[in-house]
């Protein structure tokens, strides 16, 4: 990648997260000022609480960076996020969790990864949650998925459920888009014959709110998503162009 072209856009998808909106963002301010030009797109995602007025409030202070973004209703997680890269005016996107767990602070390691790809390719930069602050149930249920996941898949990184990623925007925009799909991004950045590269990065422990999601819900959809994302693999094709003749 190129420094000095370098524009990075944090996509935050999110609902009913009013008491995590400010500690978020001030802390992504925090590890991006003076590293990147930077902005924060956050979508709200149809909260029925103050997560808007929260974005408000800090831009009335003078967080200047922040674009928010609302839905008029709650339509998940994948396509807040879809909402939020096709709004994003920088070249490279970061993704994070709107709950506090995933460590801002951990941001500008994984765009230095991002740097050293080159330029014009297609590529994954994903966050490892090596040490997770999650009950043991919960880290039992999501090695057995992570397992399977990375067996039938071959994606690339033992931890696909990390919001925290790095990629181009012009990658994501070439993937396929269905609901559910934040949570197959490496592999479908690898069926593009793009490069998926892993970091360890922290875990926090959720200092408000509760969590949006059930496990046995998200368990169900993820092996129906599963069996797509592996039907999409098997027809992909890559063309590999050796020579073009423009003159005519």
């Amino acid at each position: 990648m190129n420094k000095k072209t370098l524009d990075v856009s944090v996509v935050i998808p999110a609902k009913n997260e009013e008491e995590n909106v400010a500690p978020v963002i001030e802390a992504i301010v925090s590890a991006l000022t003076d590293k990147v030009s930077f902005e924060i797109v956050y979508v709200d995602d149809g909260s029925d609480d103050q997560t808007y007025g929260e974005l408000q409030r800090l831009i009335a202070q003078g967080i200047e960076q922040i674009t928010p973004v609302k839905h008029r209703y709650s339509v998940g997680q994948s396509t807040a996020i879809h909402t939020g890269v096709q709004l994003a005016q920088g070249q490279l996107i970061v993704t994070l969790d709107a709950d506090g767990q995933n460590d801002p602070a951990d941001i500008p390691k994984l765009i230095d990864q991002a740097m050293l790809q080159p330029f014009g390719t297609d590529f994954c930069i994903a966050g490892f949650r090596k040490n997770r602050k999650d009950t043991s149930w919960k880290r039992f249920q999501s090695k057995i998925a992570n397992k399977v996941r990375s067996t039938l898949l071959h994606d690339g990184t033992p931890d696909t459920g990390c919001g925290l990623k790095v990629f181009p925007k012009s990658t994501f925009l070439k993937l396929p888009y269905f609901n559910h799909m934040h949570r197959f991004l490496p592999a479908l950045v690898r069926r593009l014959g793009g490069h998926i590269v892993v970091v360890e990065v922290n875990h926090l422990d959720r200092q408000h709110g509760v969590s949006k999601y059930n496990m046995l819900g998200r368990l169900g959809v993820g092996l129906i998503d599963m069996f797509g994302v592996m039907w999409l693999q098997r027809r992909v094709k890559i063309a590999e162009v050796v020579s073009v003749n423009q003159d005519n």
